[in-house]
Order: structure tokens, then C-alpha cells, then sequence
């Protein structure tokens, strides 16, 4: 078995997620603190004007700078990534649909098999989709089907971003992927595959959103149809 992270660093991606961060930054740190590995949480913000940066800075002082990082005007997960300390890098959503408990098992995981990556799933064993209509599941399923058909890339979930990745895997990822938006998370499997890295999966349950409205729309949708046939296209 390998040695595993040394320590994590999780990329918290907000916009507008007042309400929620507290809750995720909370459970969080108990994740960490009651499975014993060392962490930081990088929260990164593109401008909410909801107030969701002065709730970063009050965190940043309840738990200290060691623990939370506060990336102001951040645009994107390269950004976040120049504070990261970590060998490991998470990646999750910050409104409440990644659950952190799952983390300590995408490290046992890696350590397992010294994955590159280790993926949450909700298309495999236990791993379940809690909370969204039938419209927004045969959405993500019709999405992850259709991918799974042009790209073939050897994992069951492509759309999520609950992720765990080697740190200088990560960037170099960053460097190779062009997509935004949904393809962004496919391109980063499919360019892993491309590039030799080895993919973990782990059975996650995704919850909707507890608090706000889901940014999910017909321009999405729409954008992600082009981004997939450019994928496709080009990989």
C-alpha cells in the first residue's frame, strides 16, 4: 500500500454560497480532525455579492490562516491552486452536494492502488443521486451516457467534480485541458487517460443544493453539446 497524501488541500470554488460555506468549512474540518489527516482549505471566490467573502474572511479567523485560505477575485481553480501546500489536491463543490465525509475514503482508496486520481461516483456501486427531479437526472444521466459513448474513457462518472488528484498531476492537467463549464470536468478524465494517469473511483451519494438555486440552465446544456463534440473532435 502506498503512503498517501501528506497533506490535502481542498479548493473550495464559491459564488454566492453565504449560507452554505460555514456548514461545508465545518464539516470539513471535523472530516479531517476525526480521520487524523492533515489539511487546508482554500476558498476560493469570483466576486460574490452576497457577502460570501466577509463569511471566508470570519473563517479564516475561527479556524486560523494555517487552515483556511482566503483567495479573494479568484476566477478559477489555477488561481486557488498557487496557495495550495499540499502533495493532494481535492476538488469539491462548496454548496453542501459533496458531503467531506467521503474524503478520508477517497484517501484510503488512493493509498490502495497510489492512484493519480480518485473520482466520486454516483454511476457505480452505492454511489446515488439524492434530491433532484427526473428532469435534472435524466439530464445528468443522458449526459454521462453520451460521453461515455463519443469518448470512452474508462470511468463511470464524468460530469461530477468531487475529485482527489496528486498535486503536479493536477497542474499538468490544467495545463492540457481548453474546456470550460461541464466539459471541463469530462476533458480532465479523458486527458488523464491520454497522459497514462491511473483513475480510483469512489461510490458517492450527491445531494442537491441546500441553500440557493442551481446554476444549471438551457445555455448550459447547450454549451456543454458544443464543448463535448469539440472533445470529441480533437482527443
Amino acid at each position: 500500500m502506498a503512503a498517501g497524501p501528506r497533506k490535502v488541500s481542498v479548493l473550495l470554488p464559491t459564488y454566492e454560497e453565504r449560507h452554505n460555506l460555514p456548514l461545508v468549512v465545518w464539516l470539513l474540518v471535523r472530516a479531517f480532525q476525526e480521520s487524523g489527516y492533515n489539511f487546508e482549505i482554500i476558498i476560493i471566490d469570483d466576486g460574490s455579492p452576497d457577502g460570501t467573502q466577509e463569511v471566508a474572511k470570519q473563517l479564516e479567523k475561527i479556524y486560523g490562516s494555517d487552515k483556511i485560505v482566503s483567495c479573494m477575485l479568484c476566477t478559477a481553480y489555477i488561481h486557488g491552486m498557487k496557495y495550495a501546500t499540499g502533495d493532494f489536491i481535492v476538488i469539491m463543490d462548496a454548496d453542501l452536494s459533496h458531503h467531506p465525509k467521503f474524503i478520508p475514503e477517497f484517501i484510503r482508496k488512493q493509498k490502495e492502488g497510489n492512484f493519480d486520481i480518485v473520482s466520486g461516483t454516483r454511476y457505480k456501486g452505492n454511489g446515488g443521486v439524492h434530491g433532484w427531479d427526473l428532469k435534472r437526472k435524466l439530464i445528468s444521466r443522458g449526459a454521462n451516457f453520451i460521453t461515455q459513448v463519443l469518448l470512452r474513457p474508462g470511468a463511470s462518472d464524468l460530469t461530477g467534480s468531487f475529485r482527489l488528484y496528486r498535486k503536479e498531476v493536477l497542474q499538468k492537467l490544467m495545463e492540457k485541458c481548453v474546456s470550460k463549464g461541464y466539459v471541463f470536468q469530462i476533458e480532465m478524465i479523458v486527458r488523464a487517460r491520454q497522459l497514462g494517469y491511473t483513475i480510483g473511483e469512489v461510490p458517492i451519494s450527491f445531494v442537491d443544493r441546500v441553500y440557493g438555486e442551481s446554476k444549471l440552465g438551457g445555455n448550459e446544456i447547450v454549451s456543454f453539446l458544443k464543448g463535448l463534440l469539440t472533445l470529441f473532435a480533437t482527443t
